[in-house]
């Protein structure tokens, strides 16, 4: 349950952060999907929730 609410709040914070991220690079991966639903564009990265993800592990491993 704890890491649906983690993925839960890592889309909305990619929703959020969309533009930016695009230009780091974040958001295109094979595997980040984005449709538009009532009017407004959604985006679920998938691939790039994966990236940050081993990013962040191997931070929380050197300290």
């Amino acid at each position: 349950m704890r890491w649906l609410l983690v993925f839960l709040i890592a889309c909305v914070l990619f929703n959020g952060l969309a533009h930016w991220l695009r230009k780091v690079g974040l958001g295109r991966l094979p595997g980040d999907f984005s449709f538009m639903w009532r009017g407004r564009e959604w985006h679920v990265p998938l691939a790039s929730s994966v990236v940050l993800s081993v990013l962040m592990m191997g931070i929380g491993l050197l300290f």
